[in-house]
């Protein structure tokens, strides 16, 4: 449009196009450039593609990134930067040696069912506990993928959904699906499986 108005030549369009102005900062760009160092998230980084973590090298080492048509921007003040990871697939070494790790595991049941009555304080004290024991029972089973803080949360609350007071063989085997993601997860609980877990549940409790 500008061309056809004769407004300016070509090349100094072109210029403008990536004038700094003109840039779209996203959340690593952001991090960057704070007055006051920020945290920068970035979660399950598992997720991603092996071109994002070769992209977060320069990030992570060296706290700037480099914009070919713009140049190097560095940080005002190098942000604290946490990554996450669930294991999906193997984070490079690359970005492993520019990190602290720390391995989070599942909490114990006190804990759980403590996170638990703060996201969900509408649930009973005796379905709570009843909720975090089974899941806890649950986490000892070999399965393909492990029932974590939220599912534990969601079930509670689809639970609440149904008017639940308490666990029964029926009600898990119409809500397996909220806790557990995988099919062969959930025919493995199905039928005396489940029964079976909640049996201990309710004897320990006893």
């Amino acid at each position: 449009i500008a061309e056809a108005g004769h407004e300016a030549s070509r090349e100094k369009l072109v210029a403008g196009l990536y004038a700094r102005e003109m840039l779209i900062a996203r959340p690593l760009l952001q991090a960057l450039t704070q007055d006051k160092p920020p945290v920068l998230l970035i979660d399950e980084l598992d997720r991603a593609d092996e071109p994002f973590e070769a992209f977060l090298l320069e990030v992570l080492s060296e706290f700037q990134i480099t914009i070919p048509e713009l140049g190097t921007i560095k940080a005002l003040q190098p942000p604290i930067v946490v990554l996450t990871s669930n294991r999906t697939r193997e984070i490079h070494d690359a970005v492993k040696r520019r990190c602290l790790y720390h391995w989070v595991a599942f909490p114990d049941a006190a804990r759980e069912l403590q996170i638990l009555q703060r996201r969900v304080p509408d649930a009973g004290p005796a379905l709570a506990r009843q909720i975090v024991a089974f899941v806890q029972k649950l986490r000892e089973i070999e399965l393909y993928k492990l029932p974590g803080i939220a599912e534990t949360i969601d079930w509670t609350r689809a639970l609440m959904q149904l008017d639940t007071v308490v666990l029964d063989p029926r009600v898990i085997q119409d809500t397996l699906g909220v806790l557990l993601k995988y099919q062969d997860d959930i025919a493995k609980l199905q039928g005396s499986e489940a029964a079976r877990i909640l049996e201990q549940v309710r004897s320990a409790a006893h």
